[in-house]
């Protein structure tokens, strides 16, 4: 199916104004001179954490945990994230260290 540069056009600037309505939003609905609902408030402190288990079950879903090698460049990847996340207490460090370390396992160590 071949678009035509009107369609085209067009789906690109229903994109870039959905993005830009998803970004300006939250700054009309709640302006800094307003206290946000307990309740965007409560949900922007669960929800990181929320994220981030959903993103581990989405991660080890598909883990033959009865072939070799049972998970474990998963389970140790999820390890080091989680002990470079302790330590250093930065996001960047522990997605980074973790990806290193599971794609150093899954090429190099369990091939």
């Amino acid at each position: 199916m071949r678009l035509t540069p009107m369609e085209t056009l067009g789906i690109i600037l229903a994109v870039a104004a959905g993005t830009q309505l998803t970004r300006w939003l939250p700054f009309l609905l709640f302006p800094e001179s307003r206290e946000p609902p307990r309740a965007v408030t409560d949900l922007g402190r669960l929800l990181p954490a929320a994220m981030m288990g959903l993103l581990v079950v989405y991660c080890m879903k598909d883990v033959a945990w009865t072939a070799p090698p049972h998970g474990a460049p998963e389970v140790l990847a999820v390890s080091a994230v989680v002990l470079l996340h302790r330590w250093r207490g930065n996001v960047l460090l522990s997605i980074a260290g973790g990806t290193a370390l599971y794609m150093l396992l899954v090429q190099a160590v369990f091939v």
